[in-house]
């Protein structure tokens, strides 16, 4: 593998049309003098307290990418602009006096620190001027500078200059370009001498996408049609016999009898970096599709059409296809092992290795399905937290089906489903995935009921105050399966949601959970129904509620039951489902959840200020009808009166 890259091809691929230097530093470190004898090749005899911006032409370094140097000055009065200046800034050159032991304390001192309290981004190439000053007694720059490398993980390279006389000038600011095009801190730990762990899951995956005949392994054929993807340009057999030879010898397991394995593919990007040459794994990196943080660019996974809440490509009205189920049932398989019809954690975390981390490692999706006793996922968990990942955010759905191999675009990997409105005029939906808000008080049962509907038991969940999902496939009384994710508002959370005017449009059904021992319990769950029915009727999001009576194991409130039985008959849904979870009792629950959302016209709820808004559009339409059957008599008595005068007219 040689990098045979055009400097020009690497600087495109890096996104950069220009680099901004900025030069800072005590006074009298020689910033000014610097950039004028980078500018003049010379050294100069009067120089400014500070220079006007300074731009090398794109020609000036190998990568054809054009240089603006900004000048500073550390004066108090002045500290605003150079703030302003750093935070703007693409590279950072922090410059110290070799002369003066004093301006290098500083930079542990004040610069350093200054710039970490500015959150700097932008890498910094700390220098040494005035070099042919430097006592030859002192300390090499190796010395000097590691324990403020060690502290200072952001200084990107160190390197000393004289401007006097044209001591590596020039090499100041190719470094600095070089920091901002091809930097080092994304690719490699410094501290533990090896790739960062997204590096290496970013080139496993290119490794795979080039195994073609996928025997773990690059062939010369393969190697050969790497390095033309990447460099434009083709291997010689003797230098693919070389490059296998270096591997070799330093790591045998990273050659086998059919070619360059993983491990000597990972190897040489490592040895590349160590040697300075980092442009070689970045232009492969970007051919790939890769940005600065080693994610695929935002333009290869991004959701093809602006999204609306009830409409095209907004959450719940995307799910996946059956294409994209059978891939993912393809994976799951392959990498399930032991055979044993679920992924254990270490198998779900080599699935997803190609991607820059796993996406379920955390919340919402860390807990939110069933697993075995050995923490392993069932297909229809994998399958289940798919649909969630979709859901929630359909690009990082997609960024990582692309991750782990599927090769589709967006559009053959989402189906669009029908607008929820649409499906209650029709009366029934065409959807496979239903998305059920789960309301109530604190203490009424909704964790429990999540918890139940994976296999969990109630004190497995530990306690939060901010959304719980939970999702798992539901088998219907038909056979078929429908995925059902059950969210947990928090009461806390209920006023602000129901404050947005759409916040109900991603909603196929809400359930309304209450402890039927606890009158309090059920007022509030009956204070939260009335409030979603208002918002529906308001907006036109009108959902399919059900009450659940929770703890039905326990002694039951009878004032609580009597007022839900008349609640639910007066508003027009289904008397309270009372269930139990500790005796398992879930009285066919989640099937009862799925179907109220697949009839959406009906177990709407309806309040009395609804019931009064109907009557009158009801009386309105019936007054309309009167006037206009009326209007239509008239105007028949009056066609029938100009025929008979016309008539008798004729006749006298």
């Amino acid at each position: 593998m040689a990098s045979a890259t055009s400097p020009a091809m690497a600087a495109n691929l890096a996104g950069k049309s220009g680099v901004r230097v900025v030069v800072i530093g005590d006074p009298g470190t020689g910033k000014s003098s610097l950039i004028v004898a980078l500018a003049t090749e010379q050294f100069p005899e009067n120089v400014p307290r500070v220079m006007p911006p300074t731009r090398l032409p794109a020609d000036y370094f190998p990568d054809r990418v054009p240089i603006t140097i900004i000048d500073t000055s550390s004066s108090p009065e002045q500290k605003p602009k150079l703030i302003a200046e750093c935070q703007a800034a693409d590279a950072v050159v922090l410059t110290y006096a070799c002369d003066r032991p004093a301006t290098l304390e500083r930079l542990s001192s004040f610069w350093l620190p200054e710039l970490r309290r500015l959150q700097l981004k932008a890498p910094v190439i700390v220098v040494g001027c005035k070099l042919d000053l430097r006592d030859e007694q002192q300390v090499s720059l190796e010395q000097v500078m590691a324990p403020i490398m060690q502290s200072f993980r952001e200084i990107e390279t160190c390197i000393e200059c004289s401007a006097l006389r044209q001591i590596q000038v020039p090499e100041v600011f190719y470094y600095a370009q070089k920091a901002v095009l091809h930097p080092t801190a994304p690719l490699f730990d410094q501290e533990l001498q090896s790739l960062k762990p997204r590096c290496v899951r970013a080139l496993k995956r290119i490794f795979i996408i080039c195994d073609n005949d996928k025997d773990g392994a690059l062939s010369d054929v393969e190697l050969n049609e790497f390095q033309v993807r990447c460099f434009s340009a083709p291997l010689q057999p003797t230098e693919i016999s070389g490059v296998k030879r270096v591997v070799q010898e330093k790591m045998p397991e990273g050659v086998n009898e059919t070619g360059l394995t993983l491990t000597g593919f990972l190897f040489l990007h490592a040895l590349f970096i160590e040697k300075g040459r980092l442009e070689t794994t970045w232009t492969v990196l970007r051919k790939f599709g890769y940005d600065n943080d080693i994610k695929l660019r935002d333009d290869l996974i991004a959701v093809p059409i602006k999204r609306a809440p009830d409409q095209v490509f907004f959450l719940q009205t995307l799910e996946l296809t059956s294409e994209v189920v059978d891939f993912l049932r393809g994976i799951f398989n392959m990498f399930d092992i032991d055979n044993d019809g679920a992924l254990l954690p270490a198998e779900l975390e080599d699935l997803f290795s190609t991607a820059p981390e796993n996406p379920w490692s955390c919340d919402p999706y860390k807990d939110c399905a069933e697993k075995n006793v050995l923490g392993g996922l069932s297909l229809e968990g994998f399958l289940s937290k798919w649909a969630l990942m979709t859901l929630l955010d359909p690009t990082n759905s997609y960024a990582n089906l692309v991750y782990v191999g599927y090769p589709g675009e967006f559009s053959s990997a989402f189906t669009v489903t029908r607008k929820r409105r649409v499906d209650r005029k029709k009366q029934q939906t065409q959807r496979n995935i239903f998305q059920c808000f789960v309301f109530g008080a604190r203490g009424s049962g909704k964790t429990s009921l999540l918890q139940s509907f994976i296999g969990r038991q109630p004190s497995d969940a530990l306690p939060s105050n901010s959304e719980r999902f939970a999702t798992n496939s539901v088998e219907m009384a038909d056979g078929t399966r429908k995925t059902l994710i059950l969210r947990e508002i928090p009461e806390g959370d209920v006023r602000s949601i129901l404050s947005d005017r759409e916040s109900l449009a991603p909603c196929d059904v809400a359930v309304f959970v209450y402890d039927s021992c606890d009158e309090y319990s059920w007022q509030r769950a009956r204070d939260l129904l009335v409030q979603v029915a208002t918002h529906g009727e308001n907006t036109g999001y009108e959902v399919p509620c059900l009450i659940v009576a929770a703890k039905d194991d326990l002694d039951q409130s009878s004032q609580a039951l009597q007022e839900s039985t008349r609640v639910s008959q007066d508003m027009g849904i289904e008397t309270p489902i009372p269930i139990s979870v500790k005796l398992r009792d879930l009285n066919n629950i989640f099937c009862r959840i799925v179907h109220a959302a697949q009839l959406p016209h009906l177990s709407i709820p309806e309040t009395e200020a609804g019931k009064t808004r109907r009557q009158y559009r009801q009386l309105l339409n019936r007054s309309l009808m009167v006037v206009s059957v009326g209007a239509a008599v008239a105007v028949v008595g009056l066609a029938a009166y100009r025929v008979y005068a016309a008539r008798k007219n004729s006749s006298s």
